[in-house]
């Protein structure tokens, strides 16, 4: 009696544990099954996020970075105010060394100089209808070298005014342009200082 009070004891504990383990394996696949809709959930709410950063980062900004590169390749390049800079310059250099125009001016002066007088004439006469008209000519081509020179180095300068706002001037096409602006003004006052003789006038003869 004793044995088999013993062995029904056990019996009815092994069922008592199998129940338990069959109760939690349930417990357990009753778990697993409601977190996998949960997964889904998730992993359907996490996937407009991931389709949503391409079309901030990508579609707006490349195409603002576009417009701008298109805006600035198609904006004034400053090509024309540098050429017109050099070209201020070099006029007013011209306008203090001299020209071939200036030079074949103040020949053509003197020769018809001689050839409006004679022998007889006196020496003032000479003097003036040989050399002082070739000089007034040749100090006139010079300041016309200088004022355009002036104009040039002006329109220059002026320009960015007139341009596209907020873009400044190179600092080379400033330095190029004051500097024709000087040559300018310096061969211009001259050019007025010999043509009236108050600069290296003629001789007197009396």
């Amino acid at each position: 009696m004793g044995t088999k009070t013993v062995d029904e004891t056990g019996v009815k504990t092994d069922e008592r544990k199998t129940d338990e383990a069959t109760e939690a394996a349930a417990a357990t696949e009753a778990a697993e099954a409601t977190e996998a809709p949960e997964a889904a959930e998730t992993a359907g709410t996490d996937t407009p996020d991931d389709t949503d950063t391409p079309d901030e980062t990508d579609t707006p900004e490349d195409g603002d970075v576009t417009g701008k590169t298109d805006g600035t390749e198609a904006g004034p390049t400053g090509v024309g105010q540098g050429a017109g800079a050099v070209v201020s310059a070099g006029l007013g250099i011209v306008s203090l060394t001299g020209s071939w125009v200036g030079t074949v001016a103040s020949a053509r002066e003197s020769l018809m100089g001689q050839l409006q007088t004679s022998s007889s004439s006196d020496v003032g006469t000479l003097i003036e209808k040989g050399y002082g008209n070739a000089w007034q000519a040749t100090a006139m081509w010079g300041g016309i070298f200088a004022l355009v020179a002036l104009i040039v180095g002006v329109v220059v300068l002026a320009r960015p005014a007139f341009g596209a706002p907020g873009r400044p001037q190179a600092p080379w096409i400033k330095s190029v342009a004051w500097a024709g602006v000087a040559l300018g003004v310096i061969g211009l006052l001259l050019a007025v200082l010999k043509y009236t003789d108050v600069l290296l006038g003629l001789p007197a003869t009396g």
